[in-house]
């Protein structure tokens, strides 16, 4: 009974998997999070749009790189992360899982590609769903239509929320689900649990993950973490009925793309650059979840 080592799949057991696999992406987010920050601030001291005492004051920096285009930083961040996500499991895989990338959930061919698109239209029907339940009840007010919240033009606002978005979509569900959930499932697969003892609690356990790590959000609440436990065990049934990352990942994007961009909702406590429909919140936070969003709310469950 090694608890570091499985001899006989000759790898680190799976608590240290997913701990080391965690801490090289802390790492790498906070790496390439601070050399965009830097890249951001020499640029624009070099045109004259900002001051290079910024880079020794962390809110006056965050704050002026959000106020000249909030959206692109978002997208080009996401993008970083999804890069940097894709060298630890590379390194992981090789490393620590002993497993080919494509065992990730990444096994392309048109089935995958049939169920992403699946994934994409579900996350936009259940969504709309919400915003018309809530525009019967009347709930919201619209008050206008594809305007952006950041100075930029919609379609620069509106292109740069898309991208992050779909970066989001990505490496969320590539950790959540690709990496944790496939790591608690295989390292619970022992004793009474069993095979499938052990991915009910490998599912149960990474959506919780999922929920805890958005408890810091803006606007977060206990309701918003449970909300979130509820929603990762939603995105979780797709990976769970096909072992594949297309339906969480499609799901994941359009879910929060037409949540805040198309009809003006928070997205897990932030509002976005731009949206298509913009509105004014109304209704009891208990149902419509209030500043934190449909997901914080009854009408999201």
């Amino acid at each position: 009974m090694n608890i570091f080592y499985n001899k006989e799949q000759a790898r680190l057991r799976a608590f240290w998997r997913i701990l080391i696999q965690g801490l090289l992406f802390l790492l790498g987010t906070t790496v390439i999070g601070a050399v965009i920050g830097v890249v951001a601030i020499v640029v624009m001291a070099a045109t004259g749009q900002a001051d290079l005492q910024l880079l020794t004051n962390e809110a006056a920096l965050t704050e002026m790189i959000l106020s000249l285009g909030g959206g692109w930083y978002f997208a080009i961040n996401g993008i970083a992360t999804v890069v940097v996500i894709l060298l630890t499991f590379l390194i992981a895989g090789w490393l620590l899982d002993r497993r080919k990338f494509p065992n990730f959930g990444f096994h392309f061919s048109k089935m995958w590609w049939l169920d992403m698109a699946f994934g994409l239209a579900l996350g936009a029907v259940l969504m709309f769903f919400i915003f018309l339940v809530e525009l019967a009840f009347g709930w919201i007010t619209i008050e206008s239509f594809m305007q952006a919240r950041d100075g930029s033009s919609f379609l620069s606002a509106i292109s740069a929320s898309l991208v992050g978005f779909i970066a989001v979509g990505i490496y969320e569900e590539m950790l959540s689900r690709g990496y944790h959930l496939r790591n608690l499932a295989e390292g619970l697969n022992w004793g009474p649990l069993g095979k499938v003892g052990g991915l009910w609690a490998g599912y149960v356990i990474s959506s919780s993950i999922f929920g805890i790590l958005h408890a810091t959000n803006p606007n977060a609440s206990v309701i918003s973490t449970v909300n979130l436990v509820l929603a990762g065990l939603f995105l979780g049934l797709g990976f769970i009925l096909t072992g594949e990352l297309a339906i969480p990942i499609g799901l994941h994007i359009t879910w929060n793309f037409f949540q805040g961009n198309v009809f003006g909702f928070p997205v897990s406590g932030s509002n976005t650059s731009a949206s298509f429909i913009n509105i004014q919140q109304g209704g009891a936070d208990l149902v419509t979840g209030g500043a934190f969003g449909p997901e914080a709310g009854l009408i999201g469950i």
